[in-house]
């Protein structure tokens, strides 16, 4: 192989290894960015609902409140929401999840879930640190209605 082939085939891998690494890194940079709007648009709608526990005595808004609120905010990169309220008692502690949603960002940011607590505090969660908390949390009553829709 004379000096200009190896000259091409050497530039061929170096094209090659960069678009890799750049392809990658776009890929990564937009997981981060949706993961934040998530928790972005999560996080306003956690004020809302405070807002709205504030002017209600500390009752937690009905459903239809959430959803309303939901397409002000425009939500489309928080996917689906399990709002929990129905099953939390009024003496539930403060880091009792509220809402949540799940996520997954492949292998650059991986599986999770964008989390809102009752004392408004929202955070993302691995998959495994949210089950086993969700675990801990969730009624009889609510884990029997979970199976019942996941059946569908």
């Amino acid at each position: 192989m004379n000096q200009r082939q190896k000259t091409v085939i050497q530039n061929f891998v170096s094209v090659i290894l960069l678009t890799t690494i750049i392809i990658s890194g776009v890929g990564y940079w937009k997981n981060h960015v949706n993961r934040s709007e998530s928790i972005r648009i999560m996080k306003l709608l956690s004020e809302s609902v405070q807002q709205y526990r504030q002017q209600n005595g500390r009752a937690l808004p009905p459903e239809f409140y959430i959803n309303r609120e939901r397409e002000v905010l425009g939500d489309a990169r928080l996917g689906k929401i399990q709002y929990r309220a129905q099953w939390i008692g009024f003496n539930a502690d403060t880091d009792t999840i509220l809402a949540y949603s799940y996520k997954d960002f492949g292998l650059t940011i991986g599986k999770g879930y964008v989390v809102m607590r009752l004392d408004g505090v929202v955070e993302w969660m691995a998959a495994a640190q949210f089950e086993q908390l969700f675990a801990e949390q969730r009624t009889q009553a609510e884990s029997e209605w979970l199976k019942s829709t996941s059946s569908f």
